[in-house]
């Protein structure tokens, strides 16, 4: 038996992890936030070589983190843990448009966001042009 054990998560589960946090934090998960999560999933460089079958394991972990008390602080642990520092601001970027994607920002994911930007140290300049990224790319005619 391997007495090593693997990371729990890959950075890609990481970002996932963010996109399915942020689509779950208003506790109505709609199908314009899940059809972004899977268009980035599906074409986006970073998940070239990723297992889409693990995506139904990050949408449970995610779940069962938000249902336990401090849950979020130990989703975030688990995202600094095996999150490069590099992608921190693609995670970012990815939570903003799973946000903008049905075009109604509840205050729940408003403060998803903000805990997001504060947990992953995201300079509040940067913060603003990713979030101006986003909702130019999900404006209506």
């Amino acid at each position: 038996m391997n007495d090593q054990i693997p990371h729990p998560l890959t950075p890609q589960d990481c970002l996932v992890a963010v996109m399915i946090a942020v689509s779950a934090s208003d506790e109505n998960i709609r199908t314009a936030e899940l059809v972004k999560i899977e268009a980035a999933v599906n074409n986006l460089p970073i998940f070239a070589s990723y297992d889409l079958d693990r995506m139904n394991v990050m949408a449970q972990t995610v779940f069962d983190l938000f249902s336990v008390e401090d849950g979020l602080d130990a989703l975030f642990g688990l995202i600094r843990d095996n999150l490069p520092e590099r992608l921190y601001e693609t995670a970012y970027a990815l939570a903003c448009d799973v946000a903008a994607a049905d075009g109604v920002l509840p205050d729940t994911e408003l403060r998803l966001l903000e805990e997001i930007r504060y947990e992953l140290n995201i300079d509040r300049l940067h913060a603003a042009a990713i979030e101006r990224g986003a909702r130019a790319r999900h404006m209506t005619a």
